[in-house]
């Protein structure tokens, strides 16, 4: 093979400049001395969207508009929305309050009470000072010598009537020979001898028919006799109702002054009038019940209420939402939200083995404290309950609020239970979710673009510019005083915006990702105390920098560690033919590293099928793929474009054995496999990222920083030389924020960062060779990297066609004008 010739200074691009490897911040630039000076905020920046969003779902009053946020975990999504809620629910009114009463008509039906806002609690605690005293003034009133002596009257008028119904009776028997005797079980008649009742012998010794007279006689006076017993009868029911009627007399007398104060005190409020006065006349109605609170009670059984206790709940109020301690309307966050605690459940008692329940164990759900204003949701949390979004769903359709068990919901129960009145429906729901989950929805639930027909899409990034700087440093004197932090100077927020366009990703770019920035300074605080320091300092930040790399780094190390003993194999210097150093990039929770791999190519003759050994054996993902048939488009149209492409090859990144995937290693596959063909050696001390397209122009990938950093650890370990470097995209240079460490040794000439356009200049620098520029005639130079490719893509072409002449025959061009023998 001919010597290789230089490269020209057109193919190869010259290093990077320091000052392209990472945007600093000036301190200057912030006109305070520490965050002190600042008049600290919490409110969102860079979510102007967002926030326009919001307040439209909460300013559209039609059902529907109800609202759900995505964005990145962590960037605030749900401390903004609760200010924003928070500040526009001050100035809307307290919604109703709402109670369950007894339906005394029917007390499987409680009945909803809609009340002014704060007003529940007052009227439930009126309604049990209200009982209580019925509990003392009604049994006062039984107890009442006008009572007893209007009961003792009715009971003597009852005995009279009865003793003189029967002393009439024995009498009228008496003279006709007839005894009436009263005996323990009743009355009986039996003959007399004179005044004295015949005894059994006296009576065998009278004839037939002196007994039959006698009989006929007892007869008629046992006829008698039944009349005034059943007469008795209807003289002990109508005792019985006179002393009811007393009764209800008394009670009624007795509950007059304190139903009259209660009503009193809700006049303004009809339905609670109308209850007031249904209760008066059950507890008229119930007298006795109270009567039995005076009665010894027996030993309670655990679980189980007295009979009389659980009697006097039927006129209770059951306030299951007051607004009472609220400034507006309601701002509800369900963290747990079950279909119960969303919708309400009615709770019931165990009593001897039984399950009982009624309108007092009713219980509000998320949906009913927050109607009238706001209910906040995390979507994940929600679908993964069951039934809880269609509860959900079918509670905002109806606009009304039945609670229901679980069990009657999806008709799996028919056990008796109540049915409460449902509750009328107005709420803004909010819920939280990425993305991906709101895509889902929208694609597979119906009825979700219609309940949730506002979106509010929050960003974890803002640009870069003047405009941004002081809104984001006032931002993070916010963080600092709610979490009671010290104070940041002016070095150190510098370190802190230069931080946050590195977790940007991009130097144009600043993060604002509340969590990530709130953790950044809790530790910088840290730092700062166990320095003694007042302040928080530049060098406080870049320490917690270092030590969250060096706390999640483990597993980074041990993979540079397998590299530095050989174990993987990663070449630092030399060149080799088909081989190059890729870069991967590894995830690991919040940690992001990169790591160099080795990529191999091989060539052959073959039938033009360029094979990925992980893509056969299914360890590839389909952009790698993807990449890999760009890579072989690419060669097809550069080399074979009026002849087929007589080639096979393989490509692998060796020493993996879990999934890859992306296209970021398209550039370096090629090379790769034009090194083999060519059979030209690659540098090794380079490491290249980069994807391709089909006309072979470089692509951005991410990850940038962290893959320079990769490839610069594993060097620096083995020592830096000066010519060891990363060739990157050059669309990638604007997100450079490399590691202060990378910068210097750039500075110093000990490591170099390339950036590039086309894969040319990519396979120009690693081979030291020009790649060679196509002629009019479709031609590339002989010596050149593009140029030994054709030749030996000819060759394969030559050796894969039938042969046609005579090995003597003269040489002719064939393709796109490589000359080789034959046909």
């Amino acid at each position: 093979m001919d010597p290789l010739p230089a490269a020209t200074p057109g193919d190869t691009p010259s290093p990077l400049p320091p000052a392209a490897l990472r945007r600093t911040c000036d301190p200057r630039t912030f006109p305070f001395a520490t965050t002190a000076e600042l008049d600290a905020t919490t409110e969102p920046i860079g979510q102007e969207r967002a926030v326009a969003a919001l307040r439209l779902a909460v300013g559209v009053a039609q059902p529907g508009y109800n609202l759900f946020a995505f964005g990145p975990h962590g960037v605030g999504k749900r401390a903004t929305v609760e200010a924003l809620l928070a500040a526009d629910a001050v100035a809307r009114p307290r919604p109703s309050d709402w109670c369950y009463l007894n339906n005394f008509a029917d007390g499987r039906r409680p009945i909803a009470l809609r009340l002014p806002p704060g007003t529940a609690n007052a009227l439930r605690k009126d309604v049990e000072r209200w009982v209580e005293s019925l509990k003392t003034a009604i049994p006062a009133a039984f107890e009442s010598d006008e009572y007893r002596n209007r009961v003792e009257s009715i009971d003597a008028d009852y005995t009279e009537r009865q003793t003189h119904a029967f002393e009439g009776l024995g009498e009228d028997a008496a003279k006709n020979g007839i005894a009436l005797i009263r005996t323990p079980t009743g009355f009986s008649f039996a003959p007399l001898a004179g005044r004295e009742v015949m005894n059994p012998e006296d009576y065998q010794k009278l004839s037939p028919d002196e007994q039959q007279a006698i009989s006929t006689k007892i007869q008629k006076y046992q006829g008698d006799l039944e009349h005034i017993v059943r007469d008795a009868m209807d003289w002990r029911r109508e005792r019985t109702e006179r002393v009811r009627a007393l009764g209800r007399e008394v009670t009624a007398l007795a509950v007059e002054h304190a139903t009259a104060d209660l009503k009193a005190r809700h006049a303004a409020l009809p339905e609670v009038i109308r209850f007031i006065d249904a209760a008066r006349a059950d507890v008229i109605e119930h007298a006795e019940e109270f009567h039995r609170t005076t009665e010894p009670q027996a030993m309670a059984i655990p679980g189980l209420a007295p009979r009389s206790e659980f009697d006097l709940r039927r006129y209770q109020v059951n306030a299951i939402v007051d607004h009472d301690d609220e400034a507006g309307a309601p701002v509800v966050i369900e963290e747990h939200p079950t279909y119960a605690n969303l919708i309400g459940r009615v709770e019931h008692l165990s009593q001897f083995g039984t399950l009982v329940t009624d309108f007092s164990l009713i219980r509000a759900g998320a949906l009913h404290r927050a109607n009238g204003g706001y209910l906040l949701i995390d979507a994940l949390k929600l679908l993964a309950q069951p039934y809880a979004w269609e509860g959900l769903k079918r509670a905002l359709v109806a606009r009304q609020l039945a609670i229901e068990s679980l069990g009657q919901a999806v008709a799996l129960m028919s056990t008796v239970t109540l049915e409460p009145d449902p509750i009328p429906l107005a709420v803004k729901v909010v819920l939280f979710g990425t993305p991906q989950l709101y895509h889902l929805l929208a694609a597979h639930d119906p009825d979700f673009t219609a309940l949730f027909k506002v979106t509010a899409e929050f960003t974890d990034e803002i640009r870069r510019v003047d405009a941004n700087h002081m809104p984001l440093a006032r931002l993070v004197a916010g963080m600092v005083k709610e979490h009671g932090l010290r104070h940041l100077t002016a070095a150190a927020m510098a370190c802190v915006f230069e931080h946050c366009a590195r977790l940007a990703d991009d130097a144009d770019k600043l993060s604002i990702h509340r969590e990530r920035i709130e953790d950044l300074l809790v530790e910088a605080d840290f730092q700062a105390a166990g320095m003694a320091s007042a302040l928080v300092e530049a060098t406080h930040v870049r320490a917690a920098i270092d030590a969250q790399r060096e706390r999640t780094g483990l597993t980074e190390e041990r993979l540079r560690e397998a590299i530095e003993r050989d174990i993987v194999m990663i070449d630092t210097c030399g060149r080799r033919i088909g081989q190059v150093n890729g870069l991967s990039v590894y995830q690991l929770a919040r940690t992001r590293f990169a790591q160099p791999t080795r990529i191999t190519a091989t060539t052959r003759l073959g039938k033009g099928d360029v094979v990925d050994i992980h893509r056969e054996i299914r360890l590839s993902g389909a952009i790698h793929s993807k990449g890999v048939l760009t890579m072989s488009a690419f060669l097809a149209s550069r080399f074979a474009r009026l002849k087929s492409l007589a080639l096979s090859a393989s490509l692998a990144f060796e020493q993996t054995y879990g999934m890859i995937d992306g296209d970021s290693a398209t550039v370096a596959e090629l090379c790769a496999l034009v090194s083999s063909l060519a059979e030209v050696p690659l540098r090794q001390d380079i490491a290249i990222t980069g994807s391709a397209n089909q006309h072979g122009l470089v692509q951005a990938i991410g990850g940038v920083n962290e893959k320079i950093e990769g490839f610069f650890d594993l060097c620096k370990a083995r020592g830096l030389d000066g010519r060891q470097g990363v060739i990157i995209p050059a669309s990638n240079v604007q997100h450079l924020m490399l590691r202060e460490d990378v910068v210097e040794a750039v500075c110093d000439g000990r490591f170099q960062v390339w950036a590039i356009t086309h894969v040319d200049q990519a396979l120009a620098l690693l081979t030291g060779l020009a790649a060679g520029d196509e002629d009019t005639m479709g031609n590339y130079p002989d010596a050149s990297v593009n140029g030994r490719v054709a030749a030996r893509l000819a060759q394969y072409h030559a050796l894969a066609q039938p042969r046609q002449a005579s090995p003597g025959a003269a040489p002719r061009r064939v393709g796109r004008g490589v000359r080789v023998k034959g046909a």
